[in-house]
């Protein structure tokens, strides 16, 4: 799995004219589900952008993780994260989890983040979507579950 994880002030995610998800202060999860991804991925995941230290402190250094400072989610489903680009002027996909399977993590990594107590705003799979967002910092993360556990 990839995620994108973006630090914010606020952010919402709108799907046909109307807003499915609202957060104020905390993180952005843009993920990706690749084929061979599995639950352990997701727990990986959702450990890693739980804990995390990329909150400011009081001396306004990167000390505080999203769990520290009581932050929300906004998890958007984003399976161009996992295209590839480099062959040709086309994405290609084919790296990408069949979406039934995808899905199925996607809703597993909610439902986990919401286990451990995080509050979690979500998109809507396979839907167009867009999403607003102020990044704060501006803080970007790119993560993969592959590289974080090898």
């Amino acid at each position: 799995m990839k995620a994108v994880i973006q630090r914010v002030t606020s952010a919402s995610v709108e799907v046909e004219g109307k807003i499915v998800g609202r957060i104020r202060s905390g993180l952005v999860v843009l993920l990706g589900v690749a084929k061979g991804d599995g639950e352990s991925d997701g727990c990986y995941l959702v450990e890693k952008i739980r804990t995390l230290r990329i909150f400011s402190d009081e001396q306004r250094k990167m000390n505080r993780s999203l769990s520290e400072v009581g932050g929300s989610v906004l998890l958007v489903p984003q399976f161009t994260l996992v295209g590839r680009t480099t062959n040709g002027r086309r994405p290609g996909f084919d790296e990408a989890a069949p979406p039934d399977e995808a899905k199925r993590l996607y809703e597993q990594v909610a439902r986990n983040f919401r286990a451990q107590g995080t509050t979690v705003e979500t998109g809507v799979f396979a839907a167009h979507m867009q999403v607003v967002l102020v990044n704060d910092g501006p803080v970007t993360f790119m993560l993969d579950s592959r590289e974080g556990r090898s």
